[in-house]
């Protein structure tokens, strides 16, 4: 295991800055558990589509969630095993 004086934490940190916005920190916490599209999430949440669609984007380019074409739709999950632990850790 690396120490913590030489580790470099620039990854854990970038993680732990965009998920702590309550509605990015919520819809991972959603999708560690269940794969979702845009509809369901906006839906579950009760914001506007065009509010979780742009924290979705910003979850994708970030690396924590990940897209699957399923028809004309996407469906979203949590892929980053990091991420995965820091929602299991809150719970």
């Amino acid at each position: 295991m690396e120490s913590s004086e030489t580790r470099d934490y620039s990854q854990e940190a970038e993680i732990l800055k965009v998920l702590g916005h309550p509605v990015r920190l919520k819809i991972a916490a959603g999708l560690c558990t269940k794969e979702c599209n845009v509809k369901n999430i906006w839906e579950c949440l009760g914001l506007p589509q065009a509010t979780v669609s742009q924290h979705l984007a910003l979850l994708k380019n970030r690396g924590i969630i990940t897209g699957r074409r399923e028809g004309t739709g996407v469906r979203y999950s949590v892929t980053n095993p990091m991420v995965k632990k820091i929602i299991a850790a809150l719970e």
